[in-house]
């Protein structure tokens, strides 16, 4: 794997939405005169954000709240459901329907966490490879976003969550790595952590994980890609 300078090269995974969908819509707050490029809308929202430890609850609830859906008084649902083309490619697989950055509500929305971690994008960027807004340099560390279930359907299970130490297990040995050593069942996240980590350690190497053949130069600076959907 190529990636950018550092002691010691990782390939790091942030599990939340890199950009919001443009390319269906033009705009990614349609309206608003913004900027249509990944990188500076990071820094409008780094901006205008006063939330402490880089939340960004205020941009959802305040500062361009008709943009996101947080309950029936928004009206129907089905009008904030827009997604990138990254999430398109993987519904088309079966995978299932990837939420989207614009429902703000319930316990499986990513609306906070991912405008949230794009304030962290903007803090870091310049300092490590945010694929696929910046080219893979020739060595060091490296940040893609990941959806944990992308890996689960790559280990042959089904279903959104791993629960269980035998299903954890399974899928790590599917995808090439050693059992976990976990003496009682697992939380919550340990499975997702442990097979994001096999999964990013088995297809790194393969070149094809980098290249899909949807990601085109723009959608490569506006949406970017999740690393691991082809």
């Amino acid at each position: 794997m190529r990636t950018a300078a550092g002691p010691h090269p990782t390939l790091i995974g942030f599990d939340f939405s890199f950009a919001p969908p443009i390319h269906e819509r033009g705009a990614y707050l349609p309206g608003e005169t913004l900027a249509a490029e990944a990188k500076p809308f990071w820094a409008y929202v780094d901006r205008v954000c006063g939330d402490e430890d880089l939340g960004a609850a205020s941009f959802l609830e305040a500062i361009h709240r008709k943009h996101f859906y947080f309950g029936a008084a928004d009206g129907p649902k089905a009008g904030f459901l827009h997604h990138r083309q990254c999430e398109h490619a993987f519904n088309a697989t079966g995978g299932g329907k990837a939420s989207t950055l614009y429902d703000a509500i319930g316990a499986a929305q990513v609306a906070k966490a991912s405008f949230a971690g794009m304030r962290l994008l903007h803090r870091i960027e310049g300092r490590v490879a945010i694929w696929p807004f910046d080219p893979l340099p020739g060595s060091g560390s490296a940040i893609v976003e990941i959806y944990t279930r992308v890996f689960i359907r790559m280990a042959g299970l089904s279903g959104r969550k791993v629960r269980t130490r035998h299903a954890l297990n399974e899928a790590l040995a599917a995808l090439g790595s050693r059992r976990a050593r976990l003496r009682e069942e697992p939380d919550d996240h340990q499975p997702d952590v442990l097979i994001a980590a096999a999964a990013l350690r088995r297809i790194a190497p393969d070149d094809s994980y980098w290249r899909p053949a949807a990601l085109t130069p723009t959608l490569a600076a506006t949406e970017g890609w999740t690393f691991g959907v082809r």
